[in-house]
């Protein structure tokens, strides 16, 4: 396959995956039909067959993106970065179809025969690699276990944003995360560190518009 047909491919893979995202998003995975997404994203039923084998596999593939829609934004290190993933990702889960799509797909999958903890495997070991990272620096409470915490902060993000949908489809999920690391950070972090992790709920938004990220722990 040559170059240019190569990046054709790769483009049209990401324009179904898009439309696929805002069809699940707006109306479930029962209510999202391949007539929709094709229509929507502008390619023949083919084309979509080719990149994705079914309606089912389409979902696993929007469930598995959520990453990579949070973390190529944050540049930070450490305890730092981990807060400033949950923070890009809470401000990302208002405004981005993907992500918004792949946590709902996550949540409901179970309504349409699928069990993939793929994406929640996806999240811990992100948030592993930077409390172990965090642990080589020395910014972790002595006792708090790198793997232990990124599967708390996991499920803590899961039930808060879940939590925040039902009240007011997320409207303050920024704040709510916030909130949750200054119940959190006390437990894991040494006291100069929490002191200095910055928690201001605008950080998620500056990271998004690629105004911060480049600094380490400090923030």
């Amino acid at each position: 396959m040559s170059r240019p047909t190569q990046e054709r491919a790769v483009r049209t893979r990401e324009l179904i995956l898009k439309a696929a995202a805002e069809e699940f998003d707006e109306n479930g995975y029962a209510g999202a039909s391949i007539t929709k997404i094709v229509d929507r994203a502008g390619v023949t039923a083919g084309a979509l067959y080719f990149h994705f084998q079914s309606k089912q596999g389409l979902a696993s593939a929007v469930m598995n993106a959520q990453s990579k829609a949070v973390e190529p934004l944050i540049g930070s290190e450490g305890l730092q970065r981990l807060v400033d993933i949950t923070l890009v990702w809470a401000r990302q889960l208002q405004v981005d179809p993907v992500l918004r799509a792949g946590v709902r797909l996550a949540v409901e999958q179970g309504s349409f025969g699928l069990q993939d903890a793929s994406s929640y495997q996806d999240w811990r070991t992100i948030m592993g690699e930077c409390l172990h990272e965090a642990a080589r620096k020395g910014e972790l409470r002595e006792g708090a276990d790198p793997d232990r915490v990124a599967a708390f902060v996991v499920g803590a993000c899961t039930g808060v944003q879940l939590y925040a949908q039902l009240l007011n489809g997320r409207k303050d999920l920024p704040e709510r995360t916030v909130h949750m690391w200054e119940l959190l950070l006390p437990g894991i972090a040494v006291p100069d560190v929490a002191d200095r992790i910055d928690l201001d709920g605008e950080r998620g938004k500056r990271h998004d518009d690629g105004g911060a990220g480049n600094g380490g722990t400090g923030g």
